[in-house]
C-alpha cells in the first residue's frame, strides 16, 4: 500500500492545564519541534591532523505557538501569572499531527513547559487581518511518539499479559 507524507495542515495542540476553555486548543502555527546533538571537541593526543567530535547532551529549541488572540483564555492566564507574579507552573503538552479522520498519526509530548515570550502582532488600520498572538515556550525535553509504535507496545503488553496467565 502507497501512503503519501502527511500534511501539516492538520494538527491539534494540547496544554495539560487547568482551566482551559475551547479555543485554548486551537493554533494556527506550530515550530520549534527540533533537537540536536551537542558535540564537544577532543583533539587526539600525538596525532595532529584531525579532532574528534564527541557527543555530549541533546538541545531542544523553543517551542513557539501562533494562533488569533482570544480573550478570558487559560494558556494567557498561566503566561501572565508566570510574567506578572512570577510564579512559573511547568506544563506538558500534546502536540499531533491529524491524519483526515481526526486521528494522530504521530504525537510529541513536550515535558515541562514555561512560558519565555508573549507577543501580540502589529495594529495597521490598513489592512483587515486578525491579532496574532505568539507565545514562545522553553521546555526540558520532547519524546516521539508514533501510532506505529504505541500499537506494538500495547500489543507487547498484551502478549506479556497472556504470558503471566
Amino acid at each position: 500500500m502507497f501512503s503519501y507524507p502527511p500534511v501539516g495542515f492538520h494538527f491539534s495542540v494540547v496544554f495539560q492545564l487547568f482551566p482551559q476553555t475551547p479555543n485554548d486548543f486551537r493554533f494556527q502555527e506550530v515550530s520549534g519541534l527540533d533537537m540536536e546533538m551537542m558535540m564537544e571537541t577532543v583533539i587526539e593526543g600525538g596525532q595532529n591532523r584531525f579532532t574528534w567530535q564527541l557527543p555530549v547532551r541533546a538541545k531542544y529549541s523553543d517551542l513557539v505557538l501562533k494562533r488569533g488572540m482570544f480573550i478570558g483564555s487559560g494558556i494567557l492566564m498561566w503566561c501572565k501569572n508566570a510574567f506578572e507574579n512570577f510564579v512559573f507552573e511547568p506544563v506538558n503538552i500534546i502536540i499531533s499531527l491529524l491524519n483526515e479522520n481526526h486521528i494522530p498519526i504521530q504525537s510529541w509530548y513536550v515535558v515541562n513547559a514555561i512560558p519565555k515570550k508573549w507577543s501580540v502582532s502589529s495594529f495597521n488600520a490598513e489592512q483587515s487581518s486578525i491579532v496574532i498572538e505568539s507565545i514562545t515556550l522553553s521546555y526540558q525535553y520532547f519524546n516521539i511518539i508514533s501510532l506505529d509504535s504505541a500499537l506494538s507496545m500495547a500489543g507487547n503488553i498484551s502478549a506479556s499479559g497472556s504470558v503471566g496467565i
